[in-house]
């Protein structure tokens, strides 16, 4: 059975999309690229103008390719109540993350939404750099944080 994960962060330019890639680079290197469906969303559309998403951040880019992160060009979309139907994990990247996940989901009845660095045992936010400026900071908790999500799922699935 796919497992399906939407990584959400504020815009859909930065945090989660680099969790989306780093997370497809993991599983091809688990040679499990098939059994997962990756994907990445906004909680807001300040990122998509006249409904038109832009693209990654080129700082996201540029941390991406510096790690050897493969990634696609794509635009930035807002996550819609119907991806909670279609997800098995929602995982968002903050505190506010989370609280909008939460209200979009209408309460997560089925308790699919997560905060990523909650997979470390820590209930610390991934930074958003766009504020910070660090987006080395932000890829290095995103790596642990998708590893040990993916190390979870591989868990309970064995």
């Amino acid at each position: 059975m796919t497992k399906k994960i939407l990584f959400v962060c504020h815009g859909n330019i930065c945090r989660s999309p680099m969790a989306e890639f780093v997370t497809k680079k993991i599983v091809k290197n688990l040679g499990k690229e098939s059994e997962y469906e990756i994907a990445s969303a906004a909680t807001t559309e300040d990122a998509i103008i006249g409904g038109i998403g832009r693209d990654i951040d080129v700082r996201s880019q540029r941390v991406m390719n510096e790690h050897g992160i493969p990634f696609t060009h794509r635009q930035a979309k807002k996550m819609v109540k119907s991806d909670y139907a279609k997800y098995d994990y929602i995982v968002g990247m903050d505190e506010e993350n989370f609280f909008d996940m939460n209200h979009i989901s209408a309460g997560d009845p089925e308790r699919k939404e997560y905060k990523l660095l909650s997979f470390t045992g820590s209930m610390m936010d991934v930074d958003d750099p766009w504020y910070t400026g660090d987006f080395e900071a932000a890829y290095q908790d995103i790596c642990r944080g998708c590893e040990a999500l993916i190390n979870k799922i591989e868990k309970s699935e064995a």
